[in-house]
């Protein structure tokens, strides 16, 4: 076989050419991280869909095996949380989510945490790790992710004083972001 040298001007022509190439990503890659939403202090970036249709005429137990049902609280803002004991964003959100209950239970808010899947031999102890106060709910069975129409762990849906589920998330969430989105229906 021959061996074929390149030509000096050949060999710079392809220099030029990688080192615009790199030069290309670097800017662009500058550009996108720059328009890239940037979150402060580890703000999750969950958003809500507003929504507007009647709330789902659920019946489970709580963690005593009383039956409990979301009618029962028609004239409070309900949030109803969706959650597992394994799921990550799920453990990550519940500081945030005592902290609002514990600051708006007295305007008309009920926090109804919504366990999926588990027994109360699991859930306790993370209720007890988390210093949960806000009703808990067990749906072995899944029943509240089939009325809500979601298969995605955490989902939160907000239900208004007339029983309309007003927003829907999936995703973890941050004080910050339960006032920005929720204190404005329980002020309503």
């Amino acid at each position: 076989m021959e061996k074929r040298n390149l030509s000096p001007i050949r060999f710079y022509a392809m220099l030029m050419i990688g080192g615009g190439l790199v030069a290309l990503g670097i800017v662009l890659f500058l550009l996108l991280s720059a328009s890239a939403p940037v979150l402060d202090n580890g703000e999750f970036s969950t958003v809500p869909v507003d929504v507007d249709y009647a709330a789902p005429q659920l019946v489970l137990e709580d963690m005593t095996g009383k039956s409990v049902s979301l009618r029962d609280h028609i004239g409070s803002v309900v949030l109803v949380n969706l959650w597992a004991t394994w799921c990550p964003p799920c453990k990550e959100e519940m500081p945030a989510l005592q902290s609002f209950y514990e600051r708006h239970r007295s305007e008309g808010f009920v926090l109804i945490g919504i366990n999926q899947e588990e027994t109360p031999e699991i859930v306790e102890p993370f209720v007890s790790e988390f210093g949960l106060t806000f009703p808990i709910w067990l749906d072995e069975d899944y029943l509240a992710e089939r009325e809500f129409n979601t298969m995605n762990l955490p989902s939160s849906f907000l239900i208004d004083r007339s029983g309309r589920v007003r927003l829907m998330w999936v995703g973890g969430v941050s004080e910050k972001f339960l006032e920005k989105h929720v204190t404005k229906i329980i002020k309503e």
